[in-house]
Protein backbone atom coordinates (compact mmCIF):
# COMPACT_ATOMS: atom_id res chain seq x y z
CA UNK A 1 0.00 0.00 0.00
CA UNK A 2 1.23 3.44 -0.83
CA UNK A 3 -0.18 6.61 0.08
CA UNK A 4 -0.09 10.10 -1.61
CA UNK A 5 -1.29 13.40 -1.36
CA UNK A 6 -2.20 15.93 -3.55
CA UNK A 7 -4.13 19.19 -3.62
CA UNK A 8 -7.61 19.78 -4.30
CA UNK A 9 -8.44 23.71 -5.20
CA UNK A 10 -12.25 23.27 -4.11
CA UNK A 11 -14.51 21.67 -1.94
CA UNK A 12 -16.57 18.93 -2.85
CA UNK A 13 -15.18 17.47 -5.75
CA UNK A 14 -14.41 14.04 -4.16
CA UNK A 15 -15.66 12.42 -1.45
CA UNK A 16 -13.71 9.83 0.97
CA UNK A 17 -13.78 6.11 -0.30
CA UNK A 18 -14.14 7.34 -3.95
CA UNK A 19 -12.14 5.13 -6.21
CA UNK A 20 -10.12 7.34 -8.58
CA UNK A 21 -7.59 6.92 -11.54
CA UNK A 22 -4.19 9.03 -12.17
CA UNK A 23 -2.79 10.13 -14.88
CA UNK A 24 0.78 10.71 -14.84
CA UNK A 25 2.67 13.54 -16.05
CA UNK A 26 6.65 13.75 -16.73
CA UNK A 27 9.01 16.97 -16.12
CA UNK A 28 12.78 16.36 -16.68
CA UNK A 29 13.91 15.39 -13.45
CA UNK A 30 10.08 13.80 -11.96
CA UNK A 31 6.98 12.72 -12.63
CA UNK A 32 3.58 14.27 -11.31
CA UNK A 33 0.19 12.75 -10.87
CA UNK A 34 -3.35 14.60 -11.43
CA UNK A 35 -6.87 12.59 -10.71
CA UNK A 36 -8.25 12.69 -13.74
CA UNK A 37 -10.26 14.77 -14.48
CA UNK A 38 -8.40 17.40 -13.46
CA UNK A 39 -10.21 17.33 -9.72
CA UNK A 40 -5.98 17.49 -7.72
CA UNK A 41 -2.65 17.40 -7.89
CA UNK A 42 -0.17 15.58 -6.60
CA UNK A 43 3.68 17.34 -5.67
CA UNK A 44 6.53 16.03 -7.98
CA UNK A 45 8.44 12.91 -7.18
CA UNK A 46 11.79 11.80 -8.66
CA UNK A 47 12.01 9.07 -11.27
CA UNK A 48 12.83 5.80 -8.70
CA UNK A 49 9.68 6.77 -6.65
CA UNK A 50 7.22 6.40 -9.92
CA UNK A 51 3.97 5.35 -9.28
CA UNK A 52 3.00 1.36 -10.61
CA UNK A 53 -0.83 1.42 -9.93
CA UNK A 54 -2.80 4.49 -12.05
CA UNK A 55 -6.21 3.53 -9.60
CA UNK A 56 -6.65 4.46 -6.05
CA UNK A 57 -8.96 5.03 -3.32
CA UNK A 58 -9.73 8.52 -1.21
CA UNK A 59 -8.89 8.20 2.42
CA UNK A 60 -8.94 11.42 3.57
CA UNK A 61 -10.07 14.75 2.98
CA UNK A 62 -8.34 18.05 4.83
CA UNK A 63 -8.63 21.54 4.41
CA UNK A 64 -6.34 24.00 5.90
CA UNK A 65 -5.32 27.84 5.38
CA UNK A 66 -3.54 26.54 1.88
CA UNK A 67 -6.58 24.63 0.54
CA UNK A 68 -7.73 20.95 0.65
CA UNK A 69 -5.28 18.05 0.39
CA UNK A 70 -6.23 14.75 -0.57
CA UNK A 71 -4.73 11.37 0.64
CA UNK A 72 -5.00 8.85 -1.99
CA UNK A 73 -4.45 5.24 -1.17
CA UNK A 74 -2.80 2.79 -4.19
CA UNK A 75 -2.24 -0.98 -4.34
CA UNK A 76 1.37 -1.54 -4.76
Amino acid sequence: MREMEFKMERHGLLETGQEVTVTEGVLPSNYYYVIDPSLAMSGNYPFREQLKSRSGVVKEIKENDRGFYVTVVFDE
